[in-house]
């Protein structure tokens, strides 16, 4: 017997009881109470019952569960027995109902597993009951309690039986005639087992035609659902079976429903207890019926004949052509279960029929939109080749009514379509590729741009509620745009000259979510960073609307605000030195007052300029409009400087410094006084000098050797001292001759 420690253990549950045994003058005898247990019994593989005294933990009970009906359930909280040993009556009194009812499953449960275990050790299974309603107890325990082996044993037996499914479906007719409630639970519980037992050959022969819906009919007495379900009234009522072409093929009809029906057992009557190798199986049926379909229908040329023929007849009318599509559709959609072989070669036979060009023509309807994109997307899929030979070919008008769609309310799915065409793969595809891009580009990009322009607002700020152009179309667009860019960077000068001034009009719109997208595009573009897309950008001050969005909210953090972010980011890490400078130069007055972000503030660092390296060689638009004589006097004056920095002369030196150090402090302010003018421009020059020194400790000494050029005289000699030996900071107070002099250098130069 096993020690009371581990039968408290090992228990599943324990609850409090009394042991009560029947005494000789036919009491009850009270034996104690305890804590009662399932446990394995001591030196053998059989369960038993334990209580153990709970205050002790002295044994009061040990019995050993047997196969035999000795069990009695007395009311709600009592189980009774006599001990087939000893003949012994004994009882449990539990203290709650919960508890009792928890112990009497068990024993059940126990009972079934050992006497099954019992009847496969003594004789294997050899043949199956007869089917009648007596003897569905015991079906149901021999379906519902076999072992793995017992399975395919039982399922083998089955098929064997050639009967057995239909005698078995004309009980369960009886049983429901005969309003039976309790048979027919066992009904469903049989009928479950059987489709779990996973035997293709079993439910190849339970879901024909013939069987199908009294299987479905016995599914519908679960004995734990809550309310009566009706899933035949839902099958043969609620569903209606709509030819847009007569389909004359009994057999085509008969695979259409009956994949129908399986599907609806899988996906609603057993989604709840169907494991996944079943559902599996289920699924494979009905991939077959799919491939049947297709394949029977496609040999049927003078189906196929007559609705292509409807399909181009003007006198279809509209709803008949929505049907038709919608079936071709369909059937489209079943030849995924083919092999890829088999289905490239029904593909091209649909083109050689002319399926593109009925596309071309219904896309145009409103009911067909979605159905005929997504045709399209399944040939895509298969083979992006089959719908790009079509495209390229001269005045074909499917491509423009694609850039239509994705105008429109089903744009998704034309950004998908548009995704697959242009994509990488297709532009390395040969001539073919690259036709695609280069029709897109030149014939409707522009009728994309107009859609944009016309869905903006004229004039910024104006968020009128009246303002055409849906959102969803907009998104798409910038999306597709940044995807054309990402494929095929050599299209970013072309898009840049061509789109990008009307795409920033949507930095107009109110909507937050369509100036992101704007901004997002811009910072696509910016990915190739080279000279001319610089200069460009300079000349065209792009970045002004951008930077007037992130003025008007730059004190919140949202998507908006950290896109905008993010580009400048990107301007400063990729080292684009035209555009940095042309930020700083043009716009810091605006985005001085949000210099505590990380972004904005790292903006304004020199050194971040000087880590730069060699300038590029493409001059920058000057945006204080300096001219190329003036740049050219300024490089010479530099040199001369670098030649001779001891020189007495402060002419060349107190010019052409001034403006290099107000690349960062520039302050534009006509109306201040030309002497306060230069020596502000000099104080601050020289305190941003003090602050954007940003050298590690071992490099500072290095770094106040260097000679630094000061916009006046007197700096330049400081500057000087300062190579010869003694480093000073420079005085920041001069005599008023000083500066006038300083002023008409100035002027001279």
């Amino acid at each position: 017997m096993a020690a009371p420690g581990d039968a408290q253990s090992n228990t599943s549950s324990t609850q409090r009881v009394k042991v009560y045994c029947l005494d000789q003058d036919g009491k009850w005898d009270d034996r104690g109470t305890g804590l009662i247990s399932l446990d394995y019994v001591e030196r053998s593989e059989e369960l038993g019952l334990y209580v153990v005294d709970e205050d002790d933990h002295e044994t009061l009970l040990v019995h050993r569960i047997s196969t035999d009906d000795i069990y009695r359930k007395q009311e709600d909280t009592i189980i009774s027995w006599r001990e087939p040993e000893g003949s012994t009556e004994l009882a449990l009194s539990f203290q709650e109902t919960a508890g009792c009812s928890h112990i009497w499953n068990h024993i059940c449960t126990m009972q079934r597993n050992l006497h099954f275990s019992s009847l496969n050790m003594s004789t294997e299974l050899r043949e199956l009951p007869d089917v009648d309603i007596s003897n569905l107890p015991q079906i149901l325990e021999i379906v519902t309690e076999s072992g793995i082996k017992g399975q395919m044993r039982l399922a083998g037996l089955m098929l064997k039986d050639v009967k057995f499914f239909d005698n078995l479906m004309n009980v369960f007719e009886m049983c429901e005639d005969l309003e039976k409630l309790d048979c027919l639970h066992m009904m469903f519980n049989i009928v479950k087992g059987i489709i779990s037992l996973n035997s293709h050959q079993i439910l190849e022969k339970i879901l024909g035609d013939s069987l199908i819906m009294k299987v479905i009919g016995s599914l519908e007495y679960d004995p734990d659902a809550p309310q009566s379900l009706h899933y035949r009234n839902d099958v043969t009522t609620h569903v209606v079976f709509k030819e847009a072409i007569p389909i004359k093929n009994p057999m085509v009809l008969s695979k259409i429903h009956q994949t129908y029906r399986i599907g609806y057992l899988k996906d609603v009557i057993l989604s709840r207890v169907v494991d996944d190798a079943t559902a599996t199986s289920l699924d494979s049926i009905i991939n077959a019926n799919k491939a049947a379909i297709v394949t029977l229908l496609k040999d049927d040329s003078n189906f196929f004949q007559e609705l292509f023929a409807r399909l181009r007849s003007p006198s279809t009318s509209v709803e008949s052509k929505s049907d038709l599509v919608h079936f071709l559709h369909e059937f489209c959609s079943l030849s995924k279960s083919l092999e890829m072989e088999l289905k490239l070669r029904l593909f091209k036979e649909l083109i050689d029929k002319g399926i593109f060009d009925v596309i071309g023509e219904v896309l145009q309807l409103p009911d067909t939109q979605h159905a005929s994109a997504d045709i399209l997307l399944i040939f895509l899929t298969a083979d992006p080749k089959l719908l790009r030979s079509y495209l390229v070919k001269p005045e074909t008008p499917l491509l423009g009514l694609l850039v239509k769609g994705l105008m429109e309310d089903f744009g998704v799915k034309m950004l998908e379509i548009f995704r697959i065409l242009l994509a990488s793969r297709a532009l390395s595809a040969g001539a073919q590729g690259a036709n695609i891009m280069d029709i897109f580009c030149e014939k409707h990009i522009p009728e994309l741009v107009n859609f944009i322009t016309t869905s903006c607002p004229e004039k910024p700020g104006d968020t009128s509620e009246s303002t055409p152009g849906r959102v969803s179309s907009l998104l798409n667009i910038c999306e597709l745009l940044c995807f054309c860019v990402q494929q095929d960077p050599s299209r970013t000068t072309f898009l840049l000259q061509n789109a990008t001034e009307k795409v920033l009009f949507l930095t107009r719109r109110k909507e937050k979510s369509i100036v992101a997208a704007a901004v997002r595009f811009f910072r696509t573009l910016l990915s190739v960073l080279d000279e001319s897309v610089q200069s460009y950008v300079v000349k065209k001050n792009l970045l002004k609307p951008i930077i007037d969005v992130f003025v008007a909210g730059g004190n919140h953090d949202d998507l908006l605000i950290s896109s905008i972010l993010a580009l400048l980011e990107h301007i400063r890490k990729a080292k684009a030195t035209v555009l940095l400078k042309y930020v700083v130069d043009t716009f810091w007055d605006q985005l001085a007052p949000f210099e505590h972000r990380t972004s904005i503030q790292a903006l304004k660092n020199e050194q971040c300029i000087e880590s730069l390296g060699p300038k590029s060689n493409t001059d920058p638009v000057d945006m204080r409009g300096n001219s190329d004589g003036e740049k050219s006097a300024f490089d010479s004056s530099t040199q001369k400087e670098e030649a001779n920095p001891h020189s007495s002369n402060g002419e060349a030196a107190s010019s052409s410094p001034l403006r290099s150090e107000r690349v960062l402090d520039y302050e534009d302010d006509e109306d201040d006084d030309e002497d306060n003018k230069t020596q502000k421009q000099t104080e601050d020059s020289v305190k941003g000098r003090e602050k954007r020194c940003r050298c590690r400790e071992d490099e500072q000494d290095e770094c106040k050797k260097k000679p630094k050029l000061c916009p006046t005289i007197e700096g330049n000699k400081i500057s000087t001292e300062r190579d010869g030996g003694e480093a000073k900071e420079p005085e920041n107070a001069r005599s008023s001759e000083d500066n006038n002099n300083s002023v008409d250098e100035k002027k001279e130069s």
